[in-house]
């Protein structure tokens, strides 16, 4: 008997209808993702090639693009669920937590106070002040605290300048621990009374006439003899590298020296360094600082306790956070990172550690997105001991773009291909993706916002825990060409 095709499809047709509604009834399908494809597993090809290039296996890789309103199924999940090192990405988490729980208008403030009455432009007493851990007291406002006391009629202190930085509880720090580099700025560790971030900004001037650069040292350094001049290369000497041309010797922990020369090539440059026995670093700006307005100092710079009953003669206030979080994500400031982390648990106990803000930080992310908690460390990702999984992250991304704080935190990420870490991106999608960077020896990772061609935003993010992680660049920007074309 010949098979009758039509009537064949009309059974079946009638006996999966009635089975469909069944099965529907028993496993209920959310509106929103009824209509949406499952996420995509596959890594798109333009990565995997740049991976490939890279040498950086998929297994070593975790890659998630959502939307940013959660409402449909990711369009990549590769690995979401591995525990991967963010590097500076990890700042993200840090500089969310804290726009949500101190306000964007948060304000860090150094009081100072007078230990005796001003006399005829002396102050017959000590002068305390008082640091709590303002992320950017740099030089110029070091000096316009300087010239506000000295606007009180301060010109002499008859006493000692006394420097409480008791707000911060944190082990002894070893500048050398994590690279070997320990005159680098980004291993300076947090003080309670932060000066221009721990680093000495040296300015190069050439003087063709006498054959030298003249150096120039902010904030100058008090009980230090820094070298004053370098000589000249040779008039046809490039430029190139010119600070290993220098051959910095900081052997002296009082003295910053060069072994080598400069070329008249570069004209004038300025290279942050950050000088030995940093625990004397404030003393010595504040005292070198005071003494170049002209101010008088009979006694010495030294750390100390604020006596009780004194009221603030006066008090510098920093940036507000939402300023100082742009500092932190647009340029990967780990110091100022590792404050804002230490004011989440210095506001809630009244003294600052690593510990009571990873507590903090803690319940705060419970109480906000639960799941898997990250290991932040030290709140800026300079760790080899910071983990995050890309699931985790994608949510907090997700929260913060719903969040009333949104506009400063997204406003505080690099835009690709315009300014910060990402100014010099290749991306065909300048100026539509918000992403903060991340570069350890062996982690690379990216994450944030991309504008979709089609008028819809995605959260994006990618990391990459391997040897040759940092090779990855290419890798991550052929990822937001193809989250931009979407």
């Amino acid at each position: 008997m010949p098979l009758n095709k039509s009537l064949l499809r009309k059974t079946l047709t009638a006996l999966s209808a009635p089975l469909l509604a069944l099965l529907g009834a028993c496993l209920p399908i959310p509106a929103s993702f009824a209509q949406t494809p499952p996420a995509e597993t596959r890594i798109p090809a333009a990565v995997e090639l740049a991976l490939q290039r890279a040498k950086i296996p998929r297994e070593a890789v975790s890659l998630l693009v959502m939307d940013v309103d959660g409402k449909s199924a990711p369009r990549l999940a590769w690995r979401t669920q591995a525990p991967m090192n963010p590097a500076s990405v990890m700042k993200l988490v840090t500089t969310y937590a804290a726009l949500d729980q101190l306000g964007p208008a948060y304000v860090w403030r150094t009081p100072v106070y007078f230990g005796g009455p001003v006399v005829d432009g002396a102050l017959r007493g000590n002068l305390y002040i008082q640091g709590q851990g303002d992320p950017k007291l740099v030089l110029e406002r070091l000096w316009l605290m300087l010239r506000r006391l000295q606007g009180m009629g301060v010109k002499v202190i008859v006493g000692d300048i006394v420097l409480d930085r008791s707000a911060f509880q944190l082990p002894a720090h070893d500048a050398a621990g994590f690279d070997n580099e320990p005159w680098r700025p980004y291993n300076a560790a947090p003080d309670a009374l932060l000066i221009n971030y721990k680093a000495v900004v040296l300015g190069f001037a050439p003087d063709t006439g006498a054959g030298v650069a003249r150096i120039q040292y902010d904030p100058p350094m008090s009980g230090m003899n820094n070298q004053a001049t370098v000589p000249l290369a040779a008039m046809n000497s490039e430029c190139g590298d010119w600070r290993s041309k220098l051959q910095l010797d900081m052997s002296d922990p009082q003295r910053i020296a060069f072994q080598g020369q400069y070329a008249a090539q570069c004209g004038d440059k300025s290279w942050s360094v950050a000088p030995a026995q940093p625990e004397l670093f404030a003393a010595r700006a504040i005292e070198g600082m005071w003494r170049e307005l002209g101010g008088k100092l009979t006694g010495s710079v030294h750390d100390g306790q604020l006596p009780a009953g004194l009221q603030p003669a006066l008090q510098i206030e920093s940036p507000s956070l939402a300023e100082v979080v742009r500092d932190v994500n647009k340029y990967s400031n780990n110091i100022m990172a590792q404050h804002v982390f230490l004011t989440l648990g210095m506001q809630r106990t009244g003294v600052a550690s690593f510990e009571s803000s990873r507590q903090v930080l803690a319940q705060w992310w419970q109480a906000r997105l639960g799941g898997d908690q990250p290991a932040v460390d030290n709140g800026a990702g300079l760790s080899r001991n910071a983990y995050i999984t890309a699931n985790g992250l994608g949510r907090m991304l997700q929260n913060a773009w719903n969040s009333p704080v949104m506009p400063e935190f997204v406003a505080s990420m690099p835009i690709v291909g315009v300014d910060g870490t990402l100014r010099r991106s290749q991306s065909r999608y300048a100026g539509a993706a918000h992403l903060k960077t991340g570069t350890l020896r062996d982690a690379s990772a990216l994450a944030g916002y991309v504008d979709g061609a089609s008028g819809r935003r995605y959260v994006l993010v990618a990391m990459a825990n391997h040897g040759n992680a940092g090779a990855a660049r290419q890798a991550w920007e052929a990822l937001v060409d193809w989250v931009g074309a979407q």
